[in-house]
This record gives C-alpha cells, sequence and structure tokens, in this order.
C-alpha cells in the first residue's frame, strides 16, 4: 500500500517566468487562430496596459492558482510594479500562498489520483486533493490554527479582508519567514512590503474563516475581531476614485471578477448621478467559462461594458485554462520591459492616509 510520505513527494514547481522569454513565441501566435491569437492579443494588451504609467492594475483571481504553480510569477508580477491591487478568493491567498510562506507545500498527484476513485483512502490518510495536486491536511490545520493566532493578537473591531491580510504579512516578518531569512517568498509578503493592497471578498470561505469561527466562538458576548465586507468594496472604490485609469487582468471569475468591475459604478453613486466615472480602460479575462448558462465566469468583457463597467476598446477574452496562458500574456510583457517606466503606487498608504483624515 502506498504510503502518505510515498504520495506526498514530488512538490509542485513554481514557474519563473524571468527564465522563460516567449516574446517570440507570442509574437508568432498573433499571426495564428482561435485561442493562440486571442492569447497573443491579450499579451499586447497587457504590455499596452503597464506602458500606460498612470493606469492602475487590478490583478483578479479565482480558482487554485498558487497551487497549480503560478505563485512565483504572481510575486514577479507584484516585485516589478506590474500589479497595484489583488483581489482574490481566500483559497489563493490563505490556504495556498500563505501555507506556504509558513513552510508547507503542494503536492504533484499521479494520474491514478486525479479522478477520485482513490479519494476514501486519501481521506483516512489526511491528504485533500485538488484535483491533481495534495495537500498535507495535518499542515492545512496548523495554517488554521495561526490564522487564529492572527485574530486573537488583533484589536477587536471590524476590519477589511485588506487589513487583515497586511497583519499576515506583518506576521511573516515577525516571525522570519522571509526569504532574507532562508524561506521561500510568497504573495502576501511581495504585497506587503511592495505596498500592494490584497482584497478578499470572500475572506470567511477559506482558512481565514476557520480562524475567525475559533476567534468568534472563544469570545462570545465580548469584543471581537469580524471583517467588513462593505469596508473591503468602499476602499477598492476609493481607490477608482483616486487612479481614474484602471485595467483588470482577471483569472477566472466569480466574486473577484464582480467585485472589481462593480467599483465602477459604486464610484458613480459616490460621486453622484451626473457624474462620470471612466469604465475600466483595459480588461482581459481568462477562463473555461461558458456564457451560455449565465454565470458570471463566462460573462464576456463585452457583456460588462453594457452595465457600464469595461470598456470595449483594449478587452480581450481568452478561453483557456490560467496555467497555460497566463505564463505567456505575463511573460511577455516581462520580457518586454513594460513595466520599465512604472512605479509603486503604494495603495495601501493611499487608502491608510485616507483612513485617517477621516
Amino acid at each position: 500500500m502506498t504510503t502518505k510520505k510515498e504520495l506526498l513527494s514530488a512538490q509542485i514547481q513554481h514557474i519563473d517566468i524571468k527564465q522563460h522569454n516567449v516574446v517570440s513565441l507570442v509574437d508568432a501566435m498573433a499571426s495564428m487562430a482561435f485561442t493562440s491569437r486571442d492569447t497573443a492579443r491579450a499579451a499586447s494588451i497587457y504590455d499596452m496596459m503597464l506602458r500606460d504609467t498612470e493606469c492602475g492594475v487590478i490583478l483578479c483571481l479565482a480558482g487554485s492558482m498558487v497551487s497549480s504553480g503560478m505563485q512565483k510569477l504572481f510575486v514577479d508580477l507584484i516585485r516589478n510594479n506590474m500589479v497595484d491591487a489583488i483581489v482574490s478568493t481566500g483559497a489563493n491567498i490563505v490556504d495556498q500562498d500563505f501555507f506556504e510562506a509558513l513552510g508547507y507545500r503542494h503536492y504533484i498527484a499521479s494520474d491514478a489520483y486525479k479522478y477520485g476513485e482513490h479519494d476514501g483512502m486519501l481521506r483516512e490518510m489526511k491528504i485533500d486533493r485538488i484535483y491533481d495536486t495534495f495537500i498535507d491536511e495535518d499542515e492545512l490545520r496548523v495554517c488554521d490554527d495561526v490564522m487564529a493566532q492572527i485574530t486573537d493578537s488583533l484589536e477587536t473591531r471590524p476590519y477589511s479582508s485588506r487589513e487583515f491580510i497586511r497583519e499576515m504579512g506583518a506576521y511573516l516578518v515577525k516571525n522570519g519567514r522571509t526569504p532574507a531569512q532562508g524561506n521561500n517568498d510568497s504573495v502576501i509578503l511581495a504585497a506587503y512590503e511592495k505596498g500592494v493592497p490584497i482584497f478578499c471578498p470572500a475572506f470567511s470561505d477559506c482558512s481565514a474563516g476557520f480562524g475567525f469561527v475559533a476567534h468568534q466562538h472563544a469570545r462570545q458576548g465580548k469584543p471581537m475581531v469580524s471583517i467588513d465586507t462593505a469596508k473591503d468594496f468602499y476602499e477598492l472604490t476609493k481607490l477608482k476614485l483616486e487612479n481614474p485609469t484602471t485595467g483588470l487582468l482577471m483569472v477566472g471569475g466569480g466574486v473577484p471578477k464582480n467585485f472589481a468591475q462593480d467599483i465602477v459604478v459604486a464610484a458613480e453613486i459616490l460621486l453622484g448621478d451626473d457624474a462620470e466615472v471612466s469604465m475600466h480602460k483595459y480588461a482581459i479575462q481568462i477562463t473555461v467559462a461558458d456564457s451560455r448558462d449565465g454565470a458570471l465566469s463566462g460573462s464576456t468583457l463585452k457583456e460588462a461594458s453594457s452595465w457600464g463597467k469595461v470598456d470595449t476598446l483594449y478587452e480581450q477574452m481568452v478561453y483557456s485554462e490560467a496555467t497555460l496562458a497566463l505564463p505567456l500574456i505575463a511573460g511577455y510583457a516581462y520580457h518586454k520591459n513594460a513595466y520599465a517606466e512604472r512605479t509603486s503606487k503604494a495603495w495601501n498608504e493611499v487608502l491608510d492616509r485616507a483612513a485617517v483624515a477621516v
């Protein structure tokens, strides 16, 4: 019988876009057809988005992107000023990125396991499966416990997810989880150091939620830490007001996609009916979802334009699995040095100053 140690032996390796110059490949794809041409156009739009130094770039993440080997790609985007804010599912940020920042890893599941025939055995071994990836459940419980520790350490008040995730970055620094201290880099750490805000609009839907449950259960009838999702929305909307020209790089759909698109409408509401708020000037969405069932993940960017959210001049849908398309799109912009003239917008500081002013 295969042991747990044997199953958790081959680590997922995070792709390094710096090591693979894909410019000539993507340029060649521009003269092909179907998804190749769409991917090449998306890469050119991302390149254009970055060269527009007035543009605030918002990265939206749904699905299991960090566990699939994309963590380093996101870190490189942050550290090279190719992303100004992130809107994500909690799983990517907590269960996957913070989990790895604590020293744990995701593992490759062989073909024999990725279709579910052995999930009962995996449950007995305390191995969790994300399609063709394994996680050690015992290690994930440690992540849950650390989230509870961070929650318990904070002043008891409502927080935006951005404020809480910044505290997670501070925890990594305080507890020696940085590359300078011999550990891997992480999305949370890079964002903390670069002043890039991370929003998780459904923050309780991950290990953070277990931490909040434990904290609030222990403090029944007493002041407690909570997450204010309206504050999340308000903070991201304030960034749109502060920086009218914006672009979206969206991986998947769901809550992160809608949350980031809706800030255009929210800004109009705050400014009044006669206000003219710029739609997102640039938008790219990578998805495998189908628009015909009405699901948000597959709704097109042109559809978003009908709601006044996304301009249609520089938008591109890419119907592809993200681990194929995103390294090409991001790698193209990186090796074209599209970010060369960009500086950090330090939006965390902008939001903190706004809070003090209020």
